[in-house]
């Protein structure tokens, strides 16, 4: 039996890192992708990603590496073919990408499954505003861009990021088990 696709979504600083690393921790039978980022590695990253240069990730493009890719705020990310082996092997894989491009990721991965983690604007604020990777024009670009709406619909879970983090991720845990829902 083939693994079920999961594209984990959501503006930034909803905690769609956080809620991905526990998920791998408490279910090691999931497949969670590692993303290609032009973007170069800092020590304060809360996602373990693959750092390259512009050429390589084009590069890689050329060979068809990737499965999805797309570009936001300057750089380039790349979901790599690794998940379809995962898939082949009948392990759920989990990928953090972009409500841009779900059109493109329903098309990939028919039966892709959407958790869309969202949380309150201050919220958001506070957290960009911790992670220290963007100036103040920046998090408020994050900000606008938050409201974004993606199309619901069966195949989409929403988890509220807010409060708790044991509350989140035990939402997040039953996202991954749709037919429960």
């Amino acid at each position: 039996m083939a693994g079920r696709p999961f594209a984990v979504v959501g503006p930034s600083g909803a905690g769609k890192d956080t809620l991905l690393a526990e998920a791998a921790r408490r279910r090691p039978d999931l497949h969670v992708v590692r993303r290609v980022i032009t973007r170069p590695a800092r020590r304060r990253d809360c996602e373990p990603f693959e750092p390259v240069s512009e050429t390589e990730f084009a590069r890689r493009r050329t060979a068809g590496e990737f499965v999805l890719d797309w570009e936001a705020h300057g750089l380039h990310y790349g979901i790599p073919d690794s998940i379809d082996r995962a898939l082949a092997e009948g392990r759920d894989a989990l990928f953090n990408g972009s409500r841009g491009i779900l059109g493109r990721a329903w098309e990939v991965f028919p039966g892709l499954t959407v958790i869309h983690v969202t949380a309150a604007p201050p919220v958001l604020a506070q957290r960009l505003t911790a992670r220290g990777r963007e100036n103040e024009a920046e998090i408020s670009r994050r900000l606008a861009r938050a409201a974004y709406q993606i199309p619901y619909g069966p195949q989409v879970r929403v988890v509220e990021n807010n409060g708790a983090l044991e509350v989140a991720v035990q939402a997040f845990l039953d996202a991954l088990q749709p037919e429960s829902l």
